[in-house]
């Protein structure tokens, strides 16, 4: 008797479908692990909900691009940056590509992270409940805002969404 479709025999046996694109898992699991000690402490504030009860992602595929953190449910893209990124044409790339596809982008400092974690929360949860509406430029941060249409989250009064 032949196997049947789903015996878990077979070419193909064991793998799952799923809609990434071919090897962005595997790119992501490497940027965790080779992630900097600043992301590694702000991703200790923000897993598990920890921030102000918002679900965030770790190294987040976005188009060809994986943000460090997002927080789908705000359309938030937190990137902790290093000196480097100072003024990185590639980042505003980024960043145009990203509020394209509807993201807020918050950019933060590595040295802010590790010096002032409770700033940076503060700043996250500004941008989270909607009290960060502007594009801001700043020697320490950077926010690109994008609104979101009139049915958005951020209006959104219905506490199950």
């Amino acid at each position: 008797m032949a196997p049947r479709s789903g015996d878990g025999v077979g070419e193909g046996a064991g793998q799952t479908r799923s809609r990434r694109k071919q090897g962005t898992t595997h790119r992501a699991q490497n940027l965790r692990q080779a992630g900097n000690q600043a992301e590694a402490l702000l991703w200790l504030e923000l897993k598990a909900r920890k921030l102000g009860g918002y679900r965030f992602t770790h190294q987040f595929s976005i188009g060809p691009y994986f943000a460090d953190f997002a927080c789908r449910e705000r359309w938030l893209v937190v990137e902790v940056d290093g000196h480097q990124h100072a003024n990185s044409s590639s980042d505003r790339r980024r960043d145009d590509f990203m509020q394209a596809e509807g993201y807020s982008i918050l950019r933060v400092w590595n040295h802010d992270v590790l010096k002032h974690r409770t700033s940076v929360c503060e700043t996250n949860l500004a941008a989270l409940d909607g009290r960060l509406v502007e594009n801001i430029v700043a020697s320490d941060l950077r926010f690109v805002f994008t609104p979101r249409s009139s049915d958005s989250v951020f209006s959104n009064t219905d506490p199950s969404v």
